[in-house]
């Protein structure tokens, strides 16, 4: 059969002008991210004296990148995708993530107690808490911080061989660096590793992080930023007993960006990452209307700013909040955002992502500035994202 010259023209035109429609679509609708990117966070530069933001989104699997500012005031580098700021307690996600691997691999149960792994915690009142009760900040009434003194790891089992519960491990969640710094402590013992280098080694590879770490490297430190504190002064976090735990990934909005979508769409990672990362979506708590699961914090979506300001307000974080158990634990099931907020003395970090609109963002700054700011901005760019065809 013989197709006729005009046919084949017409077809190709065709062809050319759905192609080109396609490209101008995707071209108007990078147009409005950028818009609703530059109207939510770049106020924030002046308003709070942010020397450096830098800004990812993911929108139906495409990235869309965002730099504001520089990554250093003395030299003026820009602030680019492949900057590497602190992202403070957003490690506690990664913290969860080894966990639940770990799980996975059948080298631990969130039911443990932690004398199975530390057995000079053996009739302590932490050791009454489950793995499950330390990984969800619901031991029992754990402080936000150690007190002043303790500096190694004798000091450290020491402290928690003394402490006394404020509540029966499950009632309350009290925000504590401490109880989920343990949490990944007790997992590395049981993965017969140092956690740190665990992070390295099979989580952030696994997940596809090229540039994100515990310790930076000296060959990756001309892409560290300067983060500034409330005199303005260059700082960085400082050593401390279990940092790397609680607060001491360092990472790029590039690896960020496709960490939240590794929890966008698990079934790209290998079987037992993939369970890993669901595992950290179970919810085992409600506080409030959060739902506190492994590292992230949940919420039924869509979410007003009101509800997403309360759920990240100083009192979550402060104050002990009561904890209802949730009978079973569950992966959501309905349209859900989850959430994480980090910050150290010199950078102020934010992630969200809603897997049923393959949507997420994150946000990297070298300046603590308020959290509320952070989520309002965040929220902002989400709401746009999810009326985008």
């Amino acid at each position: 059969m013989i197709v006729p010259a005009r046919l084949v023209r017409f077809l190709a035109l065709v062809f050319l002008s759905s192609c080109l429609m396609g490209a101008a679509a995707g071209a108007d609708q990078r147009d409005e991210i950028a818009k609703a990117v530059d109207r939510a966070f770049q106020p924030l530069l002046k308003e709070h004296d942010v020397p450096g933001i830098a800004v990812a989104v993911t929108a139906g699997g495409q990235q869309h990148f965002f730099n504001y500012g520089v990554a250093a005031k003395d030299t003026k580098a820009p602030v680019t995708k492949d900057t590497l700021f602190e992202i403070g307690s957003i490690s506690k996600t990664f913290t969860a993530t080894l966990a639940s691997y770990a799980q996975a691999l059948g080298k631990l149960s969130l039911d443990d107690h932690p004398r199975k792994y530390m057995p000079q915690l053996s009739g302590s009142a932490v050791d009454e808490a489950t793995l499950l009760h330390l990984g969800t900040y619901t031991a029992g009434g754990l402080p936000l911080q150690f007190p002043e003194g303790i500096t190694n790891t004798a000091e450290m089992t020491a402290y928690f061989r003394q402490w006394k519960a404020g509540a029966a491990p499950g009632a309350q969640r009290r925000y504590s660096n401490p109880s989920i710094g343990l949490f990944g402590h007790l997992t590395g013992i049981a993965m017969n590793g140092n956690f740190a280098r665990l992070i390295e080694t099979d989580i952030f590879p696994a997940l596809g992080l090229g540039s994100s770490y515990i310790r930076v490297p000296e060959a990756a430190m001309g892409n560290y930023a300067w983060g500034y504190n409330k005199a303005g002064k260059p700082i960085r976090v400082s050593r401390a007993v279990l940092d790397a735990e609680a607060y001491g990934v360092k990472s790029t909005a590039a690896d960020m960006i496709r960490y939240v979508e590794g929890n966008i769409q698990p079934d790209r990672l290998e079987p037992a990452m993939k369970q890993a990362v669901e595992g950290t979506h179970v919810a085992y708590f409600k506080v409030g209307e959060m739902a506190q699961g492994l590292g992230w914090e949940q919420y039924p979506y869509p979410i007003t700013l009101e509800r997403l300001l309360a759920g990240n307000s100083s009192s979550m974080i402060m104050e002990p909040n009561a904890a209802t158990p949730l009978k079973p634990p569950h992966r959501p099931t309905e349209p859900t955002l989850f959430n994480k907020t980090g910050s150290t003395n010199g950078f102020g970090a934010y992630v969200a992502f809603v897997p049923a609109k393959k949507i997420g963002i994150v946000m990297l700054a070298n300046r603590n500035f308020p959290i509320p700011a952070r989520v309002t901005a965040a929220h902002a760019v989400l709401e746009a994202l999810s009326k985008m065809p």
